[in-house]
């Protein structure tokens, strides 16, 4: 007989029951009805009592919760007064009581524990609530009603989160095609802001998209960088792959975690700037050492723009010739080391060639190729290095005529 009694308790939670057991689900439903204001004031109570979170929270949003807890209550009872007519369970109406904003105030993991909350402030009263007899209706339509819930409320921050997740997407293309740009502006603080972006050193990177989805690049990078500890920022344009890193230990740091995303070919890295709004010119440098980066094949993968300085004057890069006249030419004008230079160059690096031609012992021509290194940085005994101060030498004598 016992056993009959829950086949029949979860044919009236499923309505399927009908004769006496509709009468007793009626009951239990005004019931329900008439105990709406306390189960609600009962479930505020408990969580003001268990919930730390819920404490914390403003005035306003206790409020919120309130109502929502409210609203679910009572959502719970209409279904159940009409659970016999084969109703569904409601999916998400009562969470629209709340504010969009309030959806960002309490996480997914507080919305389970206000409805845990809600269902054993009804479940330690089912034995007074339920009409006599309709104790284990009450108690299965409680769980059957709460799973949907939980599903609805998965549902809920599903969504928010979808969207929240395509507004990022945007915030993070309009930053990087600014500063691709150069447009830096109040603009590019707010969206940073918008991102929580705080970190500083801020270097780009620029190299060939591989050729996956973009949005799952970005996703890539973006999981990358959080594991490893870095502000990640990035951007598919076209062919190529922008990607801004904050708070790396230094270029190599950086490289780790992203330079196995790009693609094949060249990946440059501009120069280490103090933060996101001086990261222009560090892009501005990326983008034209990629674009001249097929000058030196045997470069190295990444490459320093710095170092594709000759490649990227020869380009057309104005920051690069500026750089090259204002780093090579102006410290040697007016001095031996210039003429010693260009004399050392022209005679194929050859020390002894040089003496002869400017009536001075070796040992001179030295000491002057060692103060030029020291005032460059530039050593003109090594091929690269000669050949950069070669592209330098050539633009200060175009800028002075």
């Amino acid at each position: 007989m016992r056993g009959d009694g829950r086949d029949g308790a979860r044919a009236r939670a499923d309505g399927r029951g009908g004769g006496m057991n509709a009468k007793v689900q009626e009951d239990t439903a005004r019931r329900l009805d008439r105990a709406m204001g306390s189960l609600g004031t009962a479930a505020m109570a408990r969580m003001e009592e268990q919930l730390a979170w819920y404490r914390a929270l403003s005035a306003e949003d206790r409020s919120w919760v309130g109502l929502v807890a409210q609203a679910g209550i009572a959502a719970f009872v209409e279904w159940f007064g009409h659970a016999g007519e084969g109703r569904p369970t409601p999916s998400i109406e009562f969470f629209g009581t709340a504010p969009r904003e309030l959806k960002r105030s309490v996480s997914l993991q507080q919305t389970v524990d206000l409805v845990r909350i809600v269902v054993e402030v009804v479940e330690a009263q089912v034995d007074e609530l339920a009409a006599p007899g309709g104790a284990d209706v009450l108690r299965h339509a409680m769980l059957r009603y709460t799973r949907d819930v939980a599903f609805a409320a998965a549902q809920v921050y599903a969504r928010e989160a979808e969207a929240r997740g395509s507004w990022d997407a945007r915030l993070e293309a309009l930053i990087v095609d600014a500063l691709v740009r150069g447009q830096v502006d109040d603009g590019l603080h707010s969206w940073a802001a918008a991102l929580g972006w705080t970190s500083a050193p801020v270097m780009v990177f620029a190299g060939h998209a591989p050729d996956d989805d973009p949005q799952s690049i970005i996703d890539g990078l973006r999981d990358k960088g959080r594991r490893v500890g870095h502000e990640l920022l990035a951007g598919v344009q076209g062919d190529r792959l922008i990607v801004i890193v904050g708070g790396a230990a230094g270029v190599k740091d950086a490289s780790r975690s992203v330079v196995p995303r790009f693609g094949p070919g060249p990946i440059v890295i501009g120069p280490e700037v103090p933060d996101l709004h001086a990261a222009a010119s560090s892009a501005r440098a990326a983008i034209a050492g990629l674009r001249a980066a097929a000058g030196w094949p045997d470069a190295p993968r990444p490459v320093l723009a710095e170092d594709l300085l000759a490649e990227r004057a020869l380009d057309g890069d104005e920051d690069a010739r500026a750089q090259l006249v204002e780093n090579v030419y102006k410290p040697l004008a007016g001095t031996p080391l210039l003429d010693t230079l260009a004399t050392y160059l022209e005679q194929g690096t050859s020390l002894e060639a040089t003496a002869r031609l400017l009536f001075v012992h070796p040992n001179t021509v030295r000491y002057r190729l060692k103060k030029i290194t020291e005032l460059t940085g530039y050593q003109p005994t090594e091929g690269r290095s000669a050949f950069t101060l070669q592209v330098g030498l050539i633009l200060g004598r175009l800028s002075v005529m």
